[in-house]
């Protein structure tokens, strides 16, 4: 067995570093050290993630469209047309959103305002 001159044995009785091939583990509190080499949650996987359940919920979505072809007479402020019922329900359905989204973006735009005046203030 030959020794690398860079990377000398690992002594029991040195109180330096660890051996420079092997990270330090990094405790996690939970009793059981974890390997400086594990697999964090990152964006990328998040996204991977909700692109998969997005294309899951679109095939659901789908089906219920494929199964749902009745037609249904729709009336609104003196409007009056004709639509599949399950193209109609998935319309209100993003109508709904939208609706949830616009009402969303105002709020983050508030609360930037705020956050951003308060940095002001808080800088004089």
């Amino acid at each position: 067995m030959s020794v690398d001159p860079q990377f000398p044995p690992a002594d029991s009785t040195r109180s330096g570093p660890l051996d420079p091939v092997e990270p330090a583990p990094v405790d996690t509190g939970a009793g059981k050290p974890v390997p400086e080499n594990a697999v964090h949650f990152t964006r990328a996987a998040a996204l991977w993630s909700a692109l998969i359940v997005g294309f899951l919920v679109l095939i659901v979505l789908l089906i219920f469209i494929a199964q749902n072809t009745a037609s249904g007479t729709f009336h609104f402020l003196g409007w009056s047309w004709s639509m599949q019922l399950g193209v109609a329900l998935l319309a209100a359905a993003v109508l709904g959103g939208l609706v949830t989204t616009l009402a969303g973006i105002v709020r983050i735009v508030q609360l930037r305002r705020a956050a951003k005046k308060n940095y002001k203030a808080a800088l004089r």
